[in-house]
């Protein structure tokens, strides 16, 4: 008989921890309007600190990828970014840079990466020299 009421007392301190993520819609990242809301929540927004890990965690992806492969198989670099760029700079200007094209519906309804690509890529373009690898 015990056994049953602590399952039940489980149950009940369980539940509204599960109502609570039932309440909250998935965060999702099929465009890069997506991304750019998951990067700028609002200060009240219950899934704010998931949202801004996030967006950090992707663009940090993107970026790792973009490196990854313009390094290894000798591709051209799209962001050429200075050594010393911050995790919070590079989402600043991806933001930035979204904020600036909301009016862009080509642009924002194609996929986050290309999204996080163009908007790094204004702020830090590739010249001749970064194409050496004179800068990151």
């Amino acid at each position: 008989m015990r056994f049953k009421a602590l399952i039940a007392l489980a149950g009940v301190c369980v539940w509204p921890i599960g109502a609570t993520a039932l309440d909250t819609p998935p965060l999702s990242l099929k465009t890069t309007e997506d991304l750019y809301r998951v990067c700028t929540p609002a200060p009240d927004d219950p899934q704010r600190r998931e949202a801004l890990d996030l967006c950090e965690g992707f663009l940090i992806g993107a970026v790792s990828y973009h490196d990854a492969v313009s390094d290894r198989e000798h591709l051209k670099r799209l962001i050429c970014y200075p050594t010393t760029v911050t995790r919070d700079e590079g989402v600043a200007a991806f933001v930035a840079w979204a904020q600036s094209h909301q009016q862009d519906g080509k642009f924002m309804s194609d996929p986050p990466v290309y999204g996080v690509v163009r908007g790094l890529a204004s702020k830090w373009p590739c010249n001749e020299r970064a194409q050496r690898g004179k800068v990151r």
